[in-house]
């Protein structure tokens, strides 16, 4: 005869590796923001750049995906350079998503 299953400890392992899962991309994510160098803005002004990047057009998001690869490939100074120029017109031109919420979403 077969074994029952036990559901509860299925879901409480399911629950516990999402959790894990969780706090694994969100190290990651900091860790991102101290490589980009943009743990040096103030909090408003990375939410509101953040805001603005989520709400980008098409092309200018795969813009951003080429610079980003350039970065992981080790090209980080350029890319940096360049990430600190958009960075500046994003929050220029995204003074009014800074102004609606300061509070950064998670991709």
């Amino acid at each position: 005869m077969r074994k029952p299953r036990d559901y509860d400890a299925e879901l409480q392992a399911l629950t516990d590796k999402a959790k894990a899962l969780k706090t694994k991309k969100q190290g990651q994510l900091g860790e991102l923001v101290i490589a980009c160098g943009a743990d040096a803005l103030p909090i408003e002004q990375l939410a509101g750049a953040l805001l603005d990047t989520a709400q980008a057009d098409a092309a200018r998001k795969e813009a951003w995906r080429k610079r980003g690869a350039a970065f992981f490939r080790g090209e980080g100074a350029r890319a940096r350079k360049g990430a600190g120029s958009d960075a500046g017109r994003a929050s220029a031109s995204g003074a009014s998503a800074q102004s609606r919420s300061g509070e950064a979403g998670a991709a």
